[in-house]
């Protein structure tokens, strides 16, 4: 964890120093929700915590909440998800076919989307909506990516690829109450680099979110980090990050991503780099309109 004494700001600095602290408290007591959540994400969380959970048992709570019970009808008819065939209108059977991952994905897509119409937190509704719109963005590129070129599930990747900025999305809606920090940006973003991969650890951990996207969201920043074996995750949402950056600057790709352990892990050149986004920008529009965006 992050020690208050390595991250304290100047004297002058209270909100900072003050907004620190209160980061630093939730963490020790594990006290880190996401505030103006909706109740049915909590629910369906809840839910697909138990090992014995049902199909059932989560058709009762998406059915209470029609957008998202119509978002996983979406998700179970998409093409783009790899859902092909005759088409399903059944909410049971659509939560089979698409399976608990992608339950757990249309939560919390739907959950991301609602946070920025939130009284509570429509002083940074233009910054809730830049996150999720780069949220659904990377976690598209992180499932066509999986898909094309690891055995890794796509569904998983798009999870991970939803999450990853859920430290950030943690620190932005606490940071309401301290107005005078977030209107300074610069000392706003040293804190969210220094804290939100720990947040997120925490907070995922709670959520009882698998090993491996919880460690994905962690480390996908350490763009210098090797290990032995075939791609995992973890470089999987390294470069759905890095694409979801520079996709609209293809000449600069290969520049960008030059020592990306995880680029060179995934052995992608210039050539594969510029073609992943060229023929993937259909299935990525796909993802993020099923996404909800």
């Amino acid at each position: 964890m992050n020690s208050i004494a390595s991250s304290q700001p100047s004297q002058q600095n209270d909100a900072a120093f003050a907004f620190v602290q209160e980061l630093a408290q939730g963490l020790s007591r594990r006290e880190i929700e996401l505030p103006s959540f909706p109740d049915v994400a909590i629910r369906v969380r809840k839910v697909l915590s138990d090992d014995d959970v049902t199909a059932q048992d989560i058709v009762r709570v998406v059915g209470s909440e029609p957008a998202l019970a119509a978002r996983i009808m979406q998700m179970a008819n998409s093409a783009a998800l790899g859902h092909v065939g005759k088409p399903i209108a059944d909410l049971r059977a659509a939560i089979t076919r698409i399976g608990f991952n992608l339950v757990r994905s249309a939560a919390i897509a739907f959950a991301m989307s609602q946070l920025r119409r939130s009284e509570d937190l429509k002083p940074m509704a233009a910054s809730l909506q830049v996150h999720w719109e780069r949220s659904s963005l990377v976690a598209a590129f992180s499932s066509v990516v999986a898909r094309r070129y690891t055995k890794i599930n796509g569904d998983t990747a798009l999870l991970a690829g939803l999450l990853h900025g859920v430290g950030k999305l943690y620190i932005m809606t606490r940071a309401i109450k301290h107005p005078a920090l977030f209107a300074d940006q610069a000392t706003f973003h040293e804190i969210e680099r220094d804290w939100h991969a720990s947040i997120a650890t925490a907070m995922l951990e709670t959520w009882a979110i698998p090993a491996d996207i919880v460690s994905a969201v962690a480390d996908h920043e350490d763009l210098g980090r090797e290990h032995s074996g075939p791609p995992d995750l973890t470089d999987i949402l390294t470069v759905g990050s890095l694409l979801a950056t520079f996709h609209l600057y293809p000449d600069t790709l290969e520049l960008n991503m030059q020592g990306v352990k995880a680029v060179e892990k995934l052995q992608l050149d210039r050539r594969a780099l510029e073609l992943l986004v060229t023929e993937s920008a259909s299935d990525v529009a796909q993802l993020r309109q099923t996404l909800g965006l």
